[in-house]
């Protein structure tokens, strides 16, 4: 394994531990979790890999595979962490005491600005580490959340649970049903070959960045909807005539995708217990339509890989993740794979866009020891 090797040669020694944890596709409820609602993701075969061995001392030294410089950063206070050392730091902050400093080296393989939250991937396979060598007993939601706090407290990216919960509980073919509120989950079962069928993720390659920027600004206005209904959050709207009555402008609008973006997340889930995969479709399209429509966090990009696709046969497309940018994701008739690269493919040309990336989305395990 190439980041124990990499670890050895840094270090001196092997490390004490090794975890693999995975990037995710949503497969719809898209901004919905920091409104306490419900998602339904995966977890994806691309992730970071963090070999880890606890140090006495407080220093930390960190190594990525990616980094260009191949030489590791030295840490003496959490202070000093800059750009993707921030992400690892948080989760040691967030720890405090029950931990001192750390070798590690971490290797990743999720395709970067993606929208397939390598983040997520990269705090959850150390706090992951971490809790195994300071036998902290931390269950796996506890790891998701201490990597959301690192996300939000420490990086200053207000994202919700999602993401880290996707990369820590995730069982292998299997979506994960959760309740952003109660922290309430289950597996839901997801066999789309036995009907023919395959999710193609759409990598847009345009790269978002949306910490501290649109994304904020996308939960500020729902906090304040939320608080001009006088509800606890967007999840508790039972009227949604009656609510947007009440409000105006972006707040109205946000309003109406989160609500009904709830409904679909449920109405998902009911199909796929009838066995009714093939009619999910419908509900990805409708799902796009209001993120681009009612939420604004679309683009261009985003939009013609979703018009093509359908147009190349999917039964169903959407974006998936913050927006921005980032991923599409297509619901295709496993003959019509070639078909549906093609009609993208050519649509971004005529458009002279950057030409997407193709990826093919199965559903992996959440995070895992592998040495």
């Amino acid at each position: 394994m190439r980041v124990v090797e990499a670890f050895t040669a840094a270090y001196g020694a092997s490390p004490a531990t090794v975890w693999h944890a995975p990037g995710r596709v949503n497969l719809i409820g898209e901004h919905t979790d920091y409104n306490d609602g419900f998602v339904l993701p995966f977890a994806v075969p691309w992730g970071v890999t963090a070999a880890v061995t606890p140090r006495a001392d407080r220093t930390i030294r960190l190594l990525s595979l990616q980094s260009s410089s191949g030489e590791p950063v030295t840490l003496e206070s959490h202070e000093e962490s800059r750009g993707w050392t921030r992400y690892v730091v948080g989760v040691l902050e967030m720890l405090g005491d029950r931990v001192a400093g750390a070798d590690i080296a971490i290797d990743g393989d999720v395709p970067q600005g993606a929208g397939l939250s390598s983040s997520a991937a990269l705090e959850v396979s150390v706090a992951s580490a971490l809790n195994e060598l300071h036998e902290l007993g931390m269950t796996p939601m506890e790891l998701a959340l201490l990597s959301q706090r690192a996300e939000n407290d420490f990086v200053g990216m207000p994202c919700g649970i999602m993401d880290q919960a996707a990369s820590a509980l995730c069982r292998e073919g299997h979506a994960l049903f959760l309740d952003c509120r109660s922290l309430g989950s289950r597996d839901i079962p997801l066999d789309l070959a036995a009907h023919g069928l395959s999710l193609l993720i759409i990598d847009t390659q345009v790269h978002h960045e949306h910490a501290g920027g649109e994304y904020a600004k996308r939960r500020a206005e729902c906090e304040s909807a939320a608080r001009k209904l006088g509800v606890p959050a967007l999840r508790d709207v039972t009227d949604l005539a009656e609510a947007l009555g009440r409000l105006q402008g972006d707040e109205r609008k946000r309003t109406m995708h989160i609500v009904t973006e709830n409904h679909r997340v449920e109405a998902l889930i009911g199909l796929l217990r009838a066995g009714a995969v093939t009619e999910i479709g419908a509900l990805l399209n409708a799902s796009h339509l209001s993120l681009r429509d009612q939420y604004e966090v679309s683009s261009p990009e985003l939009d013609l890989a979703v018009e093509a696709a359908l147009r190349g046969g999917a039964r169903g497309a959407r974006m998936t993740g913050g927006g921005f940018g980032g991923s599409a994701i297509a619901l295709v008739p496993e003959s019509r794979l070639d078909t549906v690269r093609e009609s993208v493919s050519s649509a971004y040309a005529e458009r002279g866009f950057r030409a997407p990336r193709f990826l093919p989305a199965s559903l992996a395990a959440g995070a895992h020891r592998v040495a």
